[in-house]
């Protein structure tokens, strides 16, 4: 009982301070975050930041889990909405490119983020959306509805270029302008893998 009491007590204080980072983050960007402050702003101590992410990076480490994981939650259910399959994927690449005008993401996730954890292709929360796309690519495939190229590698590119697409829109001087350049170039090379051998044969018959 005395464990299960400590362990949401301990529970309770990373969702604080996540809670806490968050809003430092995205107010004035990683560097200019100071830890006294977010941590006073939850009511803890700097010991307790310590305890539970190690320093200000593994905090920042788990702002960005948490905030990119909602990223493909939306985007998930932005795909779901129109019933899944290749359109759906599609509209999952549209949602998470789009998020990248929204001021949080753009700045936690999209332009410290990569500075101060590296490549995001590493992160978790990335390796979990490329399992997702891997598991709708091989229902695609297992119709027949995409060019036999290695599932993985597909999957890896596609969210690569999403991720890119997002990171292009983040970065831009002119976000708005930025965006459909972007997505209309997403899905141009998305597009590329569908097979259209089973259109050209009924076409022909």
């Amino acid at each position: 009982m005395e464990s299960q009491t400590r362990a949401k007590k301990m529970e309770a204080t990373r969702k604080k301070l996540i809670a806490a980072g968050r809003k430092a983050f995205a107010k004035k960007g990683f560097a200019a975050a100071s830890m006294d402050e977010l941590t006073a702003e939850a009511g803890l101590t700097r010991g307790a930041l310590y305890h539970n992410f190690g320093d200000k990076k593994g905090l920042m480490a788990a702002v960005v889990d948490q905030i990119d994981m909602a990223m493909a939650t939306k985007a998930k259910e932005a795909g779901e909405e129109i019933g899944g399959g290749w359109e759906g994927l599609l509209a999952e690449g549209r949602a998470y490119i789009e998020m990248a005008l929204e001021p949080e993401v753009q700045r936690i996730v999209l332009l410290d983020g990569p500075a101060v954890l590296g490549d995001p292709a590493q992160w978790p929360s990335q390796n979990r959306c490329l399992q997702g796309t891997i598991g709708t690519l091989r229902a695609l495939a297992s119709e027949g509805l995409i060019k036999p190229v290695d599932i993985e590698a597909l999957a890896r590119l596609l969210n690569g270029v999403a991720l890119n697409a997002a990171l292009w829109v983040a970065s831009s001087e002119d976000a708005q302008g930025t965006l459909p350049k972007a997505i209309a170039a997403f899905e141009c090379l998305a597009t590329g893998v569908l097979n259209k051998a089973p259109q050209a044969v009924h076409e022909s018959g």
